[in-house]
């Protein structure tokens, strides 16, 4: 079970994200894709990489940090709604309970259909 605080902190760190992205001139209903991050330590990195498909995600490419953590870097497609958002920071906070990482954040270009 996810901790309710957690995500909602997420929630509202990612309001800012979601406001920037609107004044680029997004559409948050277009799909795109969206990069998703996580780190840990190597084992669980690499666990992760190989359940990413079974997750719904692609897997992109590792990482080493200084302090020893790995990442990991992975890709969705979806919009950028606030409801996908949510179901897309729940899904990553789970991710953290299951595979023992940390989600360290998601980011996409702003889309205007243009």
């Amino acid at each position: 079970m996810i901790d309710q605080k957690r995500l909602a902190e997420e929630l509202a760190a990612d309001e800012e994200v979601l406001l920037e992205l609107a004044a680029n001139g997004d559409v948050a209903e277009l799909s795109r894709v969206i990069d998703v991050h996580f780190k840990g330590s190597q084992e669980a990195i690499e666990t992760l990489a190989e359940d990413a498909e079974r997750l719904g995600f692609r897997f992109i490419d590792f990482g080493e940090f200084e302090d020893g953590d790995w990442a990991a870097d992975f890709q969705v497609d979806g919009p950028v709604t606030r409801p996908a958002i949510r179901a897309l920071i729940t899904r990553a906070l789970e991710i953290e309970i299951s595979h023992d990482v940390a989600f360290d954040g998601w980011g996409c270009q702003a889309e205007t259909g243009a």
